[in-house]
């Protein structure tokens, strides 16, 4: 039996060709697959219950718990990007092949916007050094209002006052 060395840039590019699919060491199940397959196919970061009830819609049969469990063994072994919305709730999206991303959410929609975070590494990483720790993993959630959210709270709606005026 011939075993071959993979490098991390053929696993890269494996990971992008079987996108929907599990990487290693996670076993796939069809649940799992399932999981990821409705990760993928939604925009912005769903919660396990819009998750759950994506995949029920769709006639797969799976438990909100295995949702629950599938995705915090995804989140374990980095392969998804975690926010929490103001009431604590954990929302997901699959994270690209290329590490982490930050994003800027909105509170009313959901709406993700990436942002340019070069500072929070860099930071991360010096803090990190200094007190001598290595893998060291950050979260930074940063939410608001977007435009159109925004635009929809001040404009004044059909018969109020300032409309009349």
């Amino acid at each position: 039996m011939i075993t071959k060395c993979v490098t991390a840039v053929e696993v890269g590019r494996l990971r992008e060709t079987l996108a929907p699919q599990l990487p290693a060491p996670l076993r796939l199940t069809r649940q799992r697959k399932a999981v990821m397959t409705a990760l993928y196919q939604r925009a912005g970061f769903p919660s396990a219950q819009e998750l759950h009830e994506a995949l029920e819609a769709e006639g797969i049969t799976i438990g909100l718990t295995t949702v629950y469990r599938t995705l915090h063994a995804l989140d374990r072994s980095g392969q998804l990007d975690v926010v929490r919305e103001e009431s604590g709730e954990r929302l997901y999206r699959p994270r690209p092949a290329d590490g982490h991303r930050h994003c800027l959410v909105c509170r009313d929609c959901g709406l993700s916007t990436e942002v340019e975070a070069d500072a929070v590494e860099r930071w991360a990483e010096g803090v990190a050094e200094g007190m001598g720790f290595t893998e060291v993993e950050h979260t930074v959630e940063l939410t608001g209002v977007c435009d159109r959210c925004g635009f929809t709270r001040t404009t004044p709606g059909p018969g109020s006052a300032e409309q009349r005026a």
